[in-house]
C-alpha cells in the first residue's frame, strides 16, 4: 500500500502526527445529526439534514447547536444547558452509525510502525472522543487524545496542536478536514494535510492547506513530500 524508499521511511522516525477526529478518522455525521435533531425538536426547529451537518461539525458542539438555531433565524438560549443535552443524548449511543473511514487503521499501524507518535487533536468534547475511539477500536493507535478540555485553547488556536504533538519530535504535522485544522497548524508552525472527503464549510482546495488528498492511505506519501520539500 505504501511504496516509499528507505530514506523516505526514515522520515517518520521521531515524528509526531496529530489527527482531527470527525470527518478525518471517522464518519460521525449520522450519529451527530441524530443527537442534534433530538435536542432541537422540542424547540420547533426543522430537522437538520445530514448533508448540512457535515458542513457544521468542525468547530465543536456549541457551534453545531448555534448553527442549528441560526439557520432558522433563532438564537440559542442557555447554550451550556443545550450542549449538555446534546452530549447526554449523543453519548448514549455514540457509535451506532459512525464508521471508520477506509484505510485508516492500516495507515495508522504503518505510521506507528515506522516510529511516528500519533495523537488526536479534536474540538469534540474529550469524553465523547474517548468513547467513540474506544468503541471503534482506535484508542490503541494514539499516545494522546486532546479534546478542547485538555488544552488551553482549542483549534484554531496553536496551543491545541502543540499539546497534541507534544515535545521532542523531529518533524510534525496535522491531518484534518476543515479550516480550524489548517489555521491551527499554520499558527503552530507545522504543515497541514486536508482530506477532501471530510466535513468542511468550504471546498477543501480553498482552505490553504499544504496538501489536499482524497484518500487516507495517501497520508504517508503526502507527509513525505512535505517533510522533504
Amino acid at each position: 500500500m505504501f511504496q516509499l524508499s528507505d530514506d523516505e521511511t526514515r522520515l517518520f522516525e521521531r515524528s509526531s502526527i496529530a489527527f482531527d477526529l470527525d470527518g478525518t478518522l471517522v464518519d460521525t455525521a449520522p450519529d451527530l445529526v441524530r443527537a442534534l435533531n433530538a435536542v432541537i425538536q422540542p424547540y420547533g426547529l426543522s430537522p437538520v439534514p445530514l448533508s448540512d451537518v457535515r458542513a457544521m461539525v468542525g468547530r465543536g458542539a456549541l457551534a453545531l447547536m448555534q448553527r442549528a438555531f441560526e439557520r432558522e433565524g433563532r438564537t440559542l438560549d442557555d447554550p451550556e444547558a443545550r450542549v449538555k443535552d446534546f452530549i447526554e443524548i449523543y453519548g448514549q449511543d455514540v457509535a451506532a452509525d459512525s464508521r471508520v473511514f477506509p484505510d485508516v487503521e492500516a495507515t495508522l499501524d504503518w505510521l506507528a510502525g515506522q516510529g511516528a507518535s500519533l495523537s488526536v487533536c479534536t474540538n469534540k468534547p474529550s469524553v465523547l472522543s474517548d468513547m467513540i475511539l474506544e468503541e471503534l477500536g482506535l484508542t490503541r493507535h494514539f499516545t494522546r487524545i486532546i479534546g478542547p478540555e485538555r488544552t488551553t485553547a482549542k483549534k484554531p488556536a496553536p496551543d491545541h496542536v502543540r499539546d497534541a504533538l507534544g515535545d521532542g519530535h523531529a518533524r510534525g504535522a496535522l491531518v484534518g478536514d476543515s479550516a480550524p485544522d489548517v489555521d491551527s497548524a499554520a499558527a503552530a508552525g507545522v504543515p497541514s494535510i486536508i482530506l477532501s472527503y471530510g466535513y468542511s464549510e468550504k471546498p477543501a482546495g480553498s482552505l490553504g492547506a499544504d496538501r489536499v488528498i482524497h484518500a487516507f492511505r495517501d497520508v504517508p506519501q503526502a507527509l513525505t513530500d512535505l517533510w522533504r520539500g
